[in-house]
């Protein structure tokens, strides 16, 4: 008997001063970085709680957390990828990642093939999808003053 669950995760982060930006594991570097203790990608980290939650074992936090100094600076490809581990060694295989990135900018949409293959790639060749919107001026992503994301899962077992 085939089991499925479903996981939800969400990540937001402040923009800092430098350009660079890491998200949806490519770099962005016309984007203001944001601030974090890895690299602030906000569309890896929200597809991590999202796998996390599906197979219960924890958050980010609780696996990566910014205690350990391992962690710092950190690619969400490698925490991807150190996720996908955690999941398959629990018996897990990814069904579906669908990801939103929230914020002004950068547009997802001409890097978008590239962005899913890159999660992918993370991910062992997991089916992604990528899409993204503004909040039409309202709270910290309107104002530009960070991004956020959120993401939700399939996974079976």
């Amino acid at each position: 008997m085939i089991e499925i669950f479903s996981g939800i995760g969400f990540d937001a982060h402040k923009f800092g001063n430098k350009k660079g930006a890491w998200i949806a594991c490519l770099e962005w570097p016309e984007s203001l970085a944001c601030e974090g203790h890895s690299d602030g990608d906000v569309v890896a980290h929200a597809i991590c709680d999202a796998l996390l939650s599906a197979a219960n074992l924890g958050d980010l936090g609780s696996n990566f957390g910014t205690s350990d100094p391992k962690w710092a600076g950190e690619s969400g490809a490698n925490l991807l990828a150190e996720v996908y581990k955690l999941i398959t060694a629990e018996k897990f295989k990814i069904q579906n990642v669908s990801a939103q990135l929230i914020g002004n900018s950068p547009k997802i949409g001409p890097r978008r093939d590239e962005a899913i293959a890159a999660i992918s790639a993370a991910l062992s060749g997991a089916r992604v999808s990528l899409s993204a919107t503004t909040t039409d001026g309202m709270g910290f992503t309107g104002s530009g003053e960070g991004l956020a994301a959120l993401a939700t899962v399939l996974i079976a077992r």
